[in-house]
């Protein structure tokens, strides 16, 4: 299993912005990631993705490297923020968009 934490961490840190989700952000395999990747369209970062469907080790993998037992996952900068419900609940306090503010992610082009 540390091969995989391995390339998940890279794959983490080697990114400002991922999220962790069923399919591409051009088609989302199920209504979690599809609701979290239009949270992001809406803040208007740049982020990459990484469809857990291709890859069962990764799969598995993101749960046990984040403690957390869901998919999507969205991590910024390196730090776990956390699932779509959490994504919702702090886009809609304007929390989401305070952090990727101050953490100054790069805008979408």
């Amino acid at each position: 299993m540390s091969d995989v934490n391995a390339r998940i961490s890279d794959i983490v840190s080697g990114n400002d912005v991922v999220l962790f989700m069923k399919g591409t952000p051009l088609f989302p395999q199920c209504g979690f990631s599809s609701r979290a990747v239009a949270i992001l369209d809406h803040c208007g970062v740049a982020y990459d993705s990484v469809d857990v469907l291709q890859d069962m080790e990764v799969r598995q993998g993101i749960k046990s490297f984040s403690d957390w037992p869901t998919i999507p996952q969205l991590y910024v900068k390196g730090e776990f923020v956390g699932g779509s419900d959490i994504m919702m609940e702090m886009y809609e306090a304007g929390e989401l968009q305070q952090m990727l503010d101050e953490k100054q992610v790069a805008k979408a082009s």
